[in-house]
């Protein structure tokens, strides 16, 4: 996906959130989200906009030094002016984004062609995440993504998040193999638990004998499926040895150090 088309992604996902948290009173727990209520998920989302606004406009490039993510929910706005809150923070992304240069020179914490296209994908997919947990705790309808955003979002989940440390996400050799059907070579292999463990985009033999699971499916369900969103997604064909994605699943930490 091309930067302006991230952007485009994070304008309307950021809509979607908003809209779906403003049809339900904010203290509505979000089943995907254990112990949040829809304030908590837009207080979240509210800094971490702020948060990566910072670095674009600014210009940052060393990683601040941030309160936790208990004192952050705790320094938001009353639930009098939360959701504007959010929408300014939402806006003000999207603006730094879009007037931000090709040579922007920021901090990141994935690799990425460049810290512009970073924060335009990465935003872009936090915000979609979280617009399916707003949907979900309203009990809407989950708007489908796009196939292109969906097999991007897939990539960057297993090749940046999944790529740090892949040996660790099993205790003995394993492979994930994740095919998204509908979207042209979009297709994945995890190896896990020994050495040479990596993530490499293809369907590769694995090299060694070992636990295998290959999962595949529409890439928007896929999507879901990999970010613990949605496991009754349908469409998804689990092949092998189900508990390796289990374990890729339990294991799999989502976070920026």
């Amino acid at each position: 996906m091309e930067i302006t088309e991230h952007i485009a992604s994070l304008r309307g996902e950021g809509e979607l959130l908003a809209e779906a948290a403003e049809a339900v009173p904010l203290d509505t727990p979000v089943p995907s989200c254990p112990g949040w209520r829809v304030r908590d998920l837009l207080a979240h989302l509210g800094f971490v906009h702020r948060w990566a606004a910072g670095y674009v406009a600014g210009g940052l490039t060393e990683p601040a030094d941030d309160p936790d993510e208990p004192e952050l929910l705790r320094l938001a706005p009353g639930d009098e002016t939360l959701t504007g809150w959010f929408r300014e923070g939402h806006a003000g992304l999207v603006a730094a984004l879009s007037a931000a240069g090709p040579d922007l020179q920021c901090w990141t914490f994935l690799p990425a062609p460049s810290p512009l296209a970073f924060w335009a994908r990465r935003q872009a997919h936090e915000t979609a995440i979280h617009r399916i947990d707003a949907q979900l705790a309203a009990g809407r309808s989950l708007d489908p993504f796009p196939t292109g955003l969906a097999a991007d979002g897939i990539d960057e989940l297993l090749t940046g998040f999944g790529g740090r440390n892949p040996r660790a996400l099993s205790d003995s050799p394993a492979t994930l193999a994740v095919r998204a059907t509908g979207a042209p070579a979009a297709a994945w292999t995890v190896t896990m638990g020994q050495e040479g463990s990596g993530v490499s985009r293809g369907l590769v033999q694995p090299a060694t004998p070992g636990r295998h699971c290959e999962v595949s499916g529409p890439a928007s369900a896929l999507y879901l499926l990999l970010w613990n969103r949605d496991p009754a997604a349908g469409g998804i064909d689990v092949t092998g040895d189900a508990g390796v994605l289990t374990t890729w699943r339990d294991r799999l930490r989502v976070r920026w150090s």
